[in-house]
């Protein structure tokens, strides 16, 4: 369902990454050469490719300096870096293709790249860790621009927040117990996140939480979450990353935090684990926390 829903909210970008796949399967691409399959490509892309944030410009629309607004800018800041490059390195390619330029080695590997439907190592280096194909990489680039464009029209935090969204997603997390210290003079260091699992999904909510934040895209691996019991549940067949429903995540210091019944669930970026963790999240469990643990269960911020 909630695969659905997002898909009929993204059908632009998701009519795009499709009309991508095709081209480079070669799909209308008949008797092309490389360079006149890589030059159309690179056109779209180009074409489809937003202009950076004006730093200057969201600086003189708010005084606002709350961790959360501070986390938009940051953001916004690598998000112009990356776009930046993007831009760059396919002009340069477009000129080397024209001829008007020499051929370089980066360029032959971003031609290659593109050819390939593979994320040029110069953009991943300046990215977020993504195992995704090119163009759906790029179509997942352009929703989280458009994220960063609605949060930064007038810097209110989102009804429910894309956690996936971020370059670094600790970095929001953290701004939450940094907010909810701020606000009830409690010191920081003694801040954890609690989370609670709802049985909404993002189309539910219409308004943001008074403190702390709804954050969704995230799946389960190992396992799938329960709605009926509210807790985690083994997983169904074939269902190997279930999407799970908007969690609540809020701050309170570590001696309100609970910790019977709970499973500490770590969050990865992606599939790879390793060195994309995020968090932890305690989860509730009827089953003992150990049979979590041996399974390897963990969130993922994309399946």
């Amino acid at each position: 369902v909630a695969t659905e829903r997002c898909l009929l909210s993204c059908s632009k970008v998701e009519v795009w990454k499709q009309w991508y796949q095709r081209r480079v399967r070669g799909g209308g691409a008949a008797g092309m050469t490389k360079e006149e399959k890589v030059k159309g490509l690179l056109d779209e892309i180009l074409e489809r490719l937003p202009e950076e944030f004006n730093m200057m410009e969201m600086a003189g629309r708010t005084e606002d300096r709350s961790p959360y607004t501070v986390v938009a800018f940051q953001e916004c800041e690598r998000m112009n870096m990356l776009t930046s490059e993007i831009r760059r390195s396919l002009k340069e390619l477009d000129l080397g293709l024209k001829g008007e330029l020499t051929i370089s080695n980066e360029m032959e590997s971003t031609m290659n790249s593109v050819f390939l439907d593979r994320v040029p190592g110069n953009w991943s280096a300046r990215a977020y860790p993504s195992v995704l194909p090119l163009g759906a990489w790029f179509a997942d680039l352009l929703l989280r621009i458009k994220e960063l464009e609605g949060w930064t029209t007038d810097f209110a935090l989102p009804n429910v927040v894309w956690l996936a969204g971020f370059f670094n997603p600790q970095s929001f997390l953290t701004a939450i117990e940094q907010s909810t210290a701020r606000k009830n003079e409690w010191p920081l260091d003694r801040m954890v996140l609690s989370v609670d699992v709802t049985k909404k999904w993002k189309e539910d909510f219409n308004s943001p939480p008074r403190e702390g934040s709804y954050v969704h895209g995230l799946f389960m691996e190992g396992a799938r979450w329960d709605s009926q019991s509210g807790m985690i549940a083994d997983s169904r067949l074939k269902e190997l990353t279930p999407a799970c429903p908007v969690m609540f995540v809020k701050a309170c210091t570590v001696d309100r935090q609970e910790t019977k019944n709970m499973y500490e669930c770590p969050v990865y970026k992606t599939k790879e684990r390793g060195p994309t963790f995020v968090w932890t999240f305690n989860l509730k469990t009827k089953e003992k926390p150990e049979k979590w643990a041996i399974a390897g269960v963990a969130l993922l911020l994309s399946a």
